[in-house]
């Protein structure tokens, strides 16, 4: 089967949309046969995400920040590196959060996110986000226990609040110029066995390997119910949830890579315009540089 045009709009979960994972095909490849036939569009996809970024930082206006949200062995790690392989690292952060420091439990579950917002100009990346304070925190609610939250607000309704809480915040972003893009790269619970068991034979991949990694293996299905009801929740008009196929990583990155070139055309960058005084210094400068022995 001959690939199609992809859809890019056949990746975004639409907002107050009522999302079931098991309707989404991790191993969808839109007609791709094997990575060979997608090499040259996400070749494509990374020249021109290096052009847009390198206009993003001098124009200086707005700043670009992706989330990646997955289970273990999605791809998450790779799809950056891939993908963002062609960017200039003036231009970009990348931030990987893990478990809370005692300092980032003393703030409210969203300081720490704050605290690494790209700057103007600058594409930032969240490898997980504060979206596991819906997704862990609510599978293993223990978790909870640990955040110092008055007695009176841990009850049902902390997930709801923290649904509009995080709506609130990505609103307030995109109001002053933060573009955010949301990624789930979705995996099997097969293809992650046969990562896991990849990781576990070659010596190269030991590193990447914890038994933890297959207990929480164990909550499948309820990690599976949390993320359908952040989709449900937190996919807005103004930051909308992707989701990626993860089984195969070369599809996930070229999808990955056109829809953040999609968001960064829609923007209408460009570069600085000079002023009358900025083009006469050049002129000046040129006559010095040309005047010298």
């Amino acid at each position: 089967m001959a690939a199609k045009k992809l859809n890019l709009d056949s990746f975004v979960v639409k907002p107050n949309a009522k999302v079931k994972l098991s309707n989404f095909d991790p191993g969808f490849t839109n007609g791709y046969e094997d990575k060979k036939a997608a090499r040259a569009q996400l070749d494509a996809g990374v020249k021109q995400l290096a052009k847009y970024q390198d206009v993003l930082y001098a124009h200086d206006q707005y700043a670009v920040l992706l989330i990646f949200q997955a289970m273990d062995a999605a791809g998450k790690d790779s799809t950056i590196k891939h993908v963002m392989s062609g960017v200039n690292p003036q231009g970009c952060q990348v931030f990987n959060f893990k478990a809370p420091s005692d300092e980032e439990l003393d703030h409210t579950f969203l300081w720490r996110s704050m605290k690494c917002l790209p700057e103007r100009g600058r594409i930032g990346i969240f490898n997980r986000s504060y979206y596991e304070e819906v997704l862990i925190a609510r599978v293993h609610p223990e978790i909870l226990g640990k955040q110092k939250l008055p007695t009176k607000l841990v009850d049902q309704k902390i997930w709801q609040q923290r649904f509009e809480d995080i709506n609130n915040f990505e609103h307030y972003l995109t109001n002053n110029g933060v573009v955010v893009v949301k990624f789930f790269l979705h995996l099997s619970k097969q293809e992650q066995k046969k990562r896991f068991l990849a990781r576990i034979d070659r010596p190269a991949k030991n590193w990447k390997f914890h038994i933890a990694d297959v207990q929480e293996r164990q909550f499948w299905d309820e990690y599976n119910d949390a993320y359908e009801d952040v989709f449900n929740h937190t996919s807005t008009k103004w930051a909308p949830w992707h989701i990626i196929p993860a089984d195969h990583k070369w599809f996930t990155r070229l999808v990955v890579a056109k829809i953040i070139v999609k968001k960064l055309e829609k923007l209408k960058l460009h570069y600085p315009k000079m002023s009358d005084d900025h083009r006469h210094h050049l002129i000046q400068a040129r006559m010095m540089l040309e005047s010298e022995e």
